[in-house]
């Protein structure tokens, strides 16, 4: 007689599934239960992973901090390209502008007008001076005024900016310890820049257009404000501190960073805790800047001109908002590069549209006639140290890369994909190692 298949095929089903609600139920216990309890070594591991993470991010801003300070006091090429944005700011040029006439009008000598009159003529000549003074004055300090502008306005006073700060450079490290000398000298709660070869060049430059007058004008050395706070001790003292550290601070958060996630019970999600909690850090880092910006501008002396303060520290600061950026980014990439990796629903429902998209591809090279052959097979064997391989790669170039920007972090990134999905399409196992009834392509 024939086996009665549909009957063993209806009881191996039921005996499936009460395999299945079997396991449900000691799952529901398990949860009824709470959660396992961990040993004693994994509650210590987890406890010095969560700490060493922590202190990662608390040393992030400072490395941020750290790094500018030292690349500002240390590095003349990068404290000349902060600076060189000022010599085109019009409210900085205005300012300069102004402080030069007022210091030119205080020094013209007008009284050697007179010099070659006779004794006889002078009384005249000063009452006469004297009934139009205000008015000579007054268009004698537009043409000084007119000549200055043309001179802040001209390409001759970038380079001119370029060179007074190249020699002030040489006196950064003594402001910051407090010590004047140089173009760049501290006066009570004053940074303050010579701006003696600019008056110079205003000079020479009122000469040949017609006041030799102005070639009796002595040597002038006025200052131009580039800060000022009564916190400046306070904050001198903390850029020496961070110029000292140097690097080591940054150094230190990323092993701070790497021991916490290696002890980390799940290394995953201590990779994604770290990098949103570093990014975190430096974002704080950010707000703190704005924050200090305006309390800074509000407590400047009242004859200070605000828009030439506010040009100024946002210049002063631009490189490490950069720099804040820059942390910002690169933690949300490796947080999500991590999160992908992962095994929530939604990483593999990314994962898997990746794989589909690369073998859509894939399908569309192998019918215009591609063959992998060996290549394919090398790379499906090594196809993870490969991929390791890159993402190394890829962090060494930011690493060794000379100040490196948010666009250059995101062309890092995309360039890894780029190579990962390249190892991807160029995955092709050998015959032995493909799904039954699958095609193999020829070498």
């Amino acid at each position: 007689m024939p086996t009665d298949q549909p009957g063993d095929e209806l009881a191996e089903l039921r005996a499936r599934l009460s395999a299945v609600e079997a396991q449900e139920a000691r799952l529901a216990d398990q949860l009824a239960a709470g959660p396992a309890r961990h040993p004693p070594r994994h509650r210590v591991r987890a406890f010095f992973s969560a700490l060493l993470i922590v202190l990662a991010c608390v040393l992030t801003p400072l490395g941020a901090l750290a790094l500018w300070a030292r690349s500002e006091i240390s590095d003349t090429d990068r404290y000349l390209a902060t600076m060189a944005p000022l010599a085109k700011d019009p409210r900085v040029k205005a300012a300069v502008a102004d402080r030069v006439t007022a210091e030119i009008m205080k020094k013209l000598p007008l009284e050697s007008l007179l010099d070659g009159v006779a004794p006889a003529d002078r009384p005249k000549l000063d009452a006469l001076l004297g009934g139009i003074g205000q008015a000579l004055d007054s268009g004698l300090g537009g043409f000084v005024h007119t000549e200055v502008e043309r001179l802040v306005d001209s390409d001759a006073f970038t380079t001119l900016w370029t060179d007074v700060n190249r020699q002030a450079h040489a006196a950064v490290e003594k402001m910051v310890t407090g010590q004047g000398g140089g173009a760049v000298e501290v006066h009570n709660d004053t940074v303050l820049l010579d701006l003696a070869p600019v008056i110079a060049r205003v000079k020479s430059a009122l000469v040949d257009r017609g006041l030799p007058l102005a070639s009796r004008i002595p040597e002038i050395h006025t200052s131009y404000p580039l800060v000022q706070s009564d916190a400046l001790p306070e904050v001198r003292t903390t850029l020496r501190v961070l110029d000292l550290a140097g690097f080591w601070v940054p150094v230190l958060a990323g092993a701070c960073a790497l021991g916490g996630v290696l002890l980390a019970t799940r290394r995953r999600r201590a990779v994604v805790a770290a990098a949103l909690g570093m990014a975190g850090g430096a974002l704080l880092l950010g707000i703190g800047l704005s924050v200090f910006r305006a309390v800074y501008l509000d407590r400047l002396p009242a004859d200070v001109d605000q828009g030439a303060a506010q040009a100024v520290y946002d210049t002063l600061v631009r490189y490490l908002r950069s720099a804040v950026r820059v942390v910002v980014t690169l933690g949300l990439l490796v947080a999500l590069g991590a999160w992908v990796t992962g095994g929530g629903r939604w990483a593999r429902t990314v994962r898997g549209g990746w794989h589909a998209g690369l073998g859509a591809v894939r399908r569309v090279a192998e019918r215009a006639g591609l063959r992998l052959g060996p290549v394919g097979r090398f790379v499906h064997r090594w196809k993870a140290a490969l991929g390791w391989l890159a993402v190394a790669l890829a962090a060494l170039a930011f690493v060794l890369w000379n100040y490196p920007t948010v666009l250059v972090t995101l062309c890092l990134a995309l360039g890894l994909v780029a190579v990962l999905a390249v190892l991807e399409l160029l995955d092709e196992p050998g015959p032995a190692e493909r799904p039954e009834g699958g095609a193999a392509v020829s070498a």
